[in-house]
C-alpha cells in the first residue's frame, strides 16, 4: 500500500475498463487520481466508487483530441491539486473498417485519438512533470505494434484496422523519444502493450475475447488476462519498483513466442 502516496495521477480513458482499473489501483496506492474521459455518466460513477472507497478522485469531461479541453482540465487539476506527477495515456479507439475500406475519416480519427492525443496530453502535462522532479509517462500501445498477421491466423476482416496498427507503433516511438529527452528531468517515460485483455469493448458474443482463436494459436500461458493485470505494470512503471526503468515497452501477453 501506499506506493503513490500524495502523487497526482491522470488517467486517461479512466471511466472504463483497464483504465478503470488503473484508477481504482491507483487511489488505494495512496494516489489522487483525476480521470479524463469523454463519457461523463461512466466517469462519475468512476469517480464516486473511488471516493466511497476512501480514495480521491476528480472526473473532468475531456477530449484528448481537443486542446482547448486539455488545457482547462490541466488548469482545474493544478488549481485542485497543485501539482502532477503522473500520466498514463490509456485513452484509445479503433477503426470497424480495415485497408482498403478504411475511409480517410476513420484513419484521421484512430491516429488522432490514439497518436494525437497522446502526444497532446504528454505536452500540456511535461512542464508539470519537470516541477515533479520524478514525473512519470505510462502509454498505452498494444501488440498490434509489433505482429503482422497472415490468413492463416486471422483474414483482414478480423484484424484490428491498419489504423490502429499505424497508431500504435507511433506510441512505441513517441515513447522512447520522450523518455529520451525526459532523462536530464528525471522524467521517466514507458509503454504497455496488453495482449488478450477481456474488457467489455474486446468481448465477443460469447464472453471472451473476440481475437480468442488467434490468442490461442500464439498465446503461451491459457487463458484471457483481466484489467487488472495491466493495471498492476502501470503502476509497478508509475511506482518506485521501476525507478531504474525508462525507455521500455512491456508486453501484457500471456507470451508470444513468435513476433514479426
Amino acid at each position: 500500500m501506499d506506493k503513490l502516496k500524495d502523487k497526482v495521477a491522470i488517467i486517461t480513458g479512466g471511466n472504463s475498463g483497464i483504465g478503470e482499473s488503473t484508477a481504482h489501483l491507483f487511489a488505494n496506492e495512496g494516489a489522487k487520481v483525476v480521470i479524463l474521459a469523454r463519457r461523463e455518466k461512466e466517469g462519475f460513477q468512476v469517480q464516486k466508487s473511488i471516493q466511497q472507497n476512501g480514495g480521491t478522485c476528480l472526473f473532468i469531461k475531456c477530449d484528448v483530441t481537443n486542446l482547448n479541453e486539455i488545457n482547462k482540465a490541466i488548469k482545474t487539476i493544478i488549481s485542485n491539486f497543485k501539482k502532477i506527477d503522473i500520466l498514463f495515456n490509456n485513452a484509445g479507439m479503433a477503426s470497424s473498417n480495415n485497408f482498403p475500406d478504411e475511409n480517410n475519416d476513420d484513419w484521421n480519427s484512430v491516429i488522432e485519438v490514439n497518436l494525437s492525443g497522446t502526444f497532446y496530453m504528454c505536452k500540456a502535462v511535461w512542464q508539470h512533470l519537470i516541477k515533479s522532479n520524478e514525473g512519470i509517462i505510462v502509454n498505452m500501445s498494444s501488440l498490434s505494434a509489433q505482429r503482422g498477421f497472415s490468413n492463416n491466423i486471422y483474414n483482414i476482416s478480423g484484424a484490428p484496422s491498419a489504423s490502429y496498427y499505424a497508431s500504435k507503433a507511433g506510441i512505441d516511438a513517441l515513447t522512447r523519444y520522450l523518455a529520451s529527452i525526459g532523462g536530464k528531468h528525471n522524467i521517466r517515460v514507458n509503454c504497455v502493450r496488453p495482449g488478450q485483455i477481456i474488457t467489455e469493448q474486446a468481448k465477443g458474443e460469447d464472453g471472451n475475447h473476440k481475437f480468442k482463436p488467434t490468442f490461442d494459436l500464439l498465446q503461451i500461458l491459457q487463458n484471457a488476462g483481466k484489467p487488472e493485470d495491466v493495471a498492476n505494470t502501470v503502476l509497478f512503471l508509475a511506482s518506485k519498483d521501476s525507478k531504474f526503468i525508462t525507455g521500455e515497452i512491456i508486453n501484457i501477453d500471456g507470451g508470444m513466442p513468435a513476433k514479426l
